[in-house]
């Protein structure tokens, strides 16, 4: 049993945790049910049909009808909808009684800071007609874990929930759901990690939370957590942390999840909770005024194409600030600065397939496990908050080789293939019927070196899909302003450092065997913001010797006498 709120060290007053005893009640009565599942689904069905209309199935023969096999955690998902808190309620109440829990009808339950799932996604597992035989024996198995150690912790039952866990964790539908479902049966030993909390843990806690990947590592971070519930921590257990987390988002956020849909019964796995925005949010005018040269109708542009064609690739000479660009233009495009909704990747000669999408991996028990890789945690990622925009930005894109790496997900990542009607079996499927799709809400951005002569040429069929940007060296009025301003630079040297990059330019530019794509960009010149320099010409001077200077020593290797030219030429007549 989950410890009694009165013990529990916690200092709030404001919050009533009396549903955490019912919880883990509720979880150890449920754990009874594990290997006779038809008595389960029997009483589930004895709820009123308007509650149990969304458990319709699609069968393995092709038919649909009642839901056949389900697991703990969409159980309880029956209360842990967005429901009004009556609904939610009525549903915990009565499913309790028919489930023979015993004295329910006097419990007072709050709901209040308990993470909830999307109507449109309050499945852990795929419909029938596609998800792996043992699917949903392997969400049982991380429940029973869990409970047993939470009741008893020691090594022997933290290594049996990391292994279940492992095993759970990756499968379609779960990742993203998996601790919260934890959190719902122990409420004092597992922390949720829905977006809200993550969001609360990293601004308040100052604690990452983004790297949680396996069951090693979230155990670990809670016990991190747990750790960190001392006289200085603004919550002391995970129910205030969770109810904190829900409690601090701005006015806007509580209205748009007071005005959701309460009762929609469109419960299929095609998404997960869907958060309102935080107040990080994030525009155009934020791109600006951090520090890029570009002008808003050209970001506009950029934003528009990518809106449009879903996969856009930065290409430009290095320096000219692709990936600091792509990063921005992401999360321009969802509308704020989550962590959780910009997944940054980079390509290297040696990615492949099986690391990028998916393939056989060893485990810890060296043995070769088939696993997901990045781009399709993206994928789910996106599938299940189809509300909000998701993005996956690709460093150094033409660094491996796209088409290899990308598969049959170059076809899928085409704008009108986003669909369920266009979707593709896997070079290494999980089952024999499984299908992918792209969802409409995830976007690709890449950003790619055309200077590197090492890098591979891109695939004709890439370029079909993405849209293409050409960023140039910009050493205009923007550049000026902003150095002058953020370094106190004088207006005048710095007049004269553009003139000088871009004469140096000009004979890159009109060299037959380098050519446009190997000028210098204005990142070389541009210092970090709030980066006071106190003596300007030994500043460039040094830029030249350990930056400029090696870059033309590879550029013109055959012809030193041009090397050194060239250097003169951009330090000549500085005084300093």
């Amino acid at each position: 049993m989950a410890p009694d709120p009165d013990n529990t060290g916690v200092r709030s007053s404001d919050y009533d945790f009396s549903w955490t005893s019912f919880y883990s009640e509720f979880a150890d009565k449920l754990l009874t049910f594990r290997h006779d599942r038809s008595a389960l689904l029997a009483a589930i069905y004895r709820l009123p049909e308007e509650r149990v209309r969304y458990l319709t199935d699609s069968l393995a023969d092709g038919s649909s009808g009642r839901m056949r096999d389900i697991c703990p955690f969409t159980t309880m998902g029956t209360f842990n909808r967005r429901l009004t808190d009556d609904n939610r309620r009525k549903v915990a109440i009565q499913l309790a009684d028919l489930l023979g829990m015993g004295e329910t009808d006097g419990r007072r339950l709050d709901f209040g800071g308990i993470p909830v799932l999307d109507n449109r996604a309050s499945w852990l597992f795929p419909r029938e007609d596609q998800r792996d035989d043992d699917h949903i024996d392997a969400l049982w198995r991380v429940f029973a874990d869990a409970i047993e150690y939470a009741d008893g912790r020691d090594e022997t039952n933290r290594a049996s929930l990391i292994n279940s866990f492992n095993d759970a964790v990756d499968r379609k539908y779960v990742r993203g759901k998996l601790p919260i479902g934890l959190f719902w049966i122990r409420p004092y030993t597992f922390v949720p990690l829905d977006w809200y909390s993550q969001y609360f843990i990293s601004e308040r806690m100052e604690l990452d939370v983004s790297e949680w990947s396996d069951g090693e590592t979230y155990l670990d971070l809670c016990d991190e957590l747990q750790r960190m519930f001392n006289g200085e921590s603004p919550v002391h257990s995970f129910p205030e942390l969770s109810a904190r987390a829900w409690d601090e988002p701005e006015d806007e956020a509580e209205d748009e999840a007071d005005t959701a849909p309460e009762d929609t019964e469109d419960g299929a796995p095609d998404g997960d909770e869907s958060p309102p925005d935080s107040e990080r949010s994030y525009s155009v005018d934020d791109i600006i005024a951090e520090g890029c040269f570009l002008d808003r109708a050209r970001l506009e542009t950029i934003l528009d194409r990518l809106r449009v064609k879903k996969n856009l690739i930065l290409q430009g000479p290095p320096g000219t600030g692709k990936t600091w660009l792509a990063k921005k233009l992401a999360f321009a495009l969802i509308g704020n600065r989550s962590p959780t909704r910009v997944r940054p990747l980079q390509f290297h000669p040696n990615l492949s397939y099986e690391d990028f999408v998916r393939g056989w991996r060893p485990d810890g028990d060296g043995r070769l496990e088939l696993m997901d890789g990045p781009f399709l945690h993206a994928v789910e990622d996106a599938a299940n908050e189809p509300t909000r925009d998701h993005v996956v930005v690709i460093e150094e894109i033409n660094r491996g080789n796209p088409a290899q790496i990308f598969g049959e997900m170059l076809t899928l990542l085409e704008s009108d293939k986003r669909s369920q009607n266009e979707a593709l079996a896997l070079s290494y499927p999980r089952h024999r019927n499984e299908r992918v799709h792209i969802p409409d809400n995830l976007y690709v951005v890449g950003t790619m070196n055309i200077a590197d002569r090492s890098l591979a040429l891109v695939d004709l069929a890439l370029r079909r899909r993405f849209a293409f940007v050409d960023l140039e060296p910009t050493f205009g009025d923007a550049w000026h302003r902003w150095v002058s301003e953020r370094n106190g630079l004088d207006a005048e040297f710095l007049d004269d450092i553009g003139r000088r990059l871009t004469t140096l330019n000009l004979k890159i530019s009109g060299d037959e065997l380098l050519g446009p794509q190997f000028r210098l960009g204005h990142s070389v010149v541009t210092p970090s913001a709030d980066t006071t320099i106190t003596n300007p010409v030994q500043w460039f001077k040094q830029i030249v010797d350990t930056e400029i200077g090696p870059l033309l020593d590879e550029y013109w290797f055959d012809d030193p006498d041009r090397v050194r030219s060239a250097k003169e030429d951009l330090l000549k007549g500085l005084d300093g």
